[in-house]
């Protein structure tokens, strides 16, 4: 077994920046009072709550603080989008694509059993949706539309802005979601850029802590809460704040958008150098959504007769942490939604795996996992 690990599952969850455990500390120290207190300490820890909702709403291009809403995590961000709107809203109807994460998936299923009404959305082989075909599902009883900015799997970029032009097209009044956690990193990620409603972040995709996140919202749009109890944030999410997250959360933020330039050009290049190695050395690989724009820390590839479930296994004795699918899905290694929705039997679907580089990436990484991947597939072929 080598000690040289490469660490390859950054959309799963990326590594803490040294920079963001410093300041979650130092919160944990400063700022950890609750923050819905009326003495010293806790009026620290606001302050110190505030002064990172001031700076995280800049970051998204909200209009005010307020329209900030901290969560526990994406997954309660999407959970607070679509049940939040659908419960305050008299229509009825949600509207997603068909390869939207599992948070936005299964809150539609449990919205509908409910007696709402979900409806998926196709895509293509590439894994992309066609704007038209979602202004399609709209009528008068959609209350939210959810096109995710980038697949967390295949790591396709969705056309979201054009989507919600397309959308208000026929119907100005449907409120519209974006999950950007996995886009974050890479992508210009802001209301105005998505031309959204409504964009859910989580802090782990972009070097923060884990279990938090936030959703940020247009000042014209109401939510219902998902949770109820103390009343705080605004009366959209209780729960005593998480505030040593939150801040950490926020200068992951700040950091990750200021690397922006530098992380696409180092993560671009070892993910292209990656495949063109392994293409080179294994050409019956095809690597899906090549076609199209992709964010340029992943690669999605499919070895055609080698289980992805043994070849992970054999790659992790070499080294190289890579995974199949989402990691959301409680660590199962079965056929993933999205290749089911691009078009792929269960055979297929099967034999696919996920690359993603990240801020620690370093020069030369793409080519060494494509060396030892290209071995690996060999040695089970």
């Amino acid at each position: 077994m080598t000690t040289d690990t490469l660490y390859l599952d950054h959309a799963a969850t990326t590594v803490v920046r040294p920079e963001v455990i410093d300041v979650v500390v130092d919160a944990m120290r400063s700022a950890n009072a609750n923050a819905s207190g009326l003495h010293g300490a806790s009026r620290a820890a606001k302050n110190a709550m505030e002064a990172a909702r001031e700076e995280a709403a800049s970051i998204v291009g909200a209009a005010r603080p307020l329209d900030i809403v901290f969560t526990s995590g994406g997954t309660e961000a999407d959970n607070l989008a679509l049940g939040g709107v659908v419960g305050r809203s008299t229509r009825r109807t949600l509207v997603t694509s068909a390869v939207e994460h599992e948070a936005v998936i299964e809150s539609s299923v449990a919205l509908a059993r409910s007696g709402r009404t979900h409806r998926l959305v196709s895509v293509d082989t590439s894994c992309r949706i066609d704007p038209a075909e979602v202004a399609e599902a709209v009528d008068a009883d959609v209350a939210i539309v959810s096109v995710m900015t980038a697949n967390n799997e295949i790591g396709t970029i969705q056309p979201v802005a054009e989507t919600a032009a397309a959308v208000r097209s026929v119907d100005p009044e449907v409120v519209v979601h974006t999950d950007a956690v996995q886009a974050f990193s890479s992508e210009t990620v802001t209301l105005d850029a998505l031309d959204v409603d409504l964009l859910s972040l989580a802090a782990h995709k972009f070097g923060g802590p884990k279990g938090v996140g936030l959703l940020a919202v247009r000042s014209h749009v109401r939510l219902d809460p998902m949770m109820h109890g103390g009343g705080q944030e605004a009366g959209r999410r209780s729960g005593t704040s998480n505030v040593p997250g939150i801040v950490g959360m926020v200068a992951a933020m700040r950091i990750a958008a200021a690397d922006r330039t530098s992380f696409r050009r180092t993560v671009g290049t070892e993910r292209d150098d990656f495949e063109r190695v392994l293409g080179a050395a294994v050409p019956s690989i095809t690597f899906n959504g090549a076609g199209v724009e992709r964010l340029p820390q992943h690669s999605h590839f499919h070895v055609p007769g080698v289980l992805a479930e043994t070849l992970l296994i054999r790659l992790d004795q070499r080294g190289i942490q890579a995974a199949a699918g989402s990691a959301c899905q409680s660590g199962a290694v079965e056929p993933s939604h999205v290749l089911t929705a691009m078009g792929y039997t269960s055979t297929k679907a099967g034999e696919c795996i996920r690359v993603t580089f990240g801020w620690t990436t370093r020069p030369g990484d793409g080519v060494t996992a494509a060396r030892r991947f290209a071995e690996t597939i060999g040695d089970l072929t």
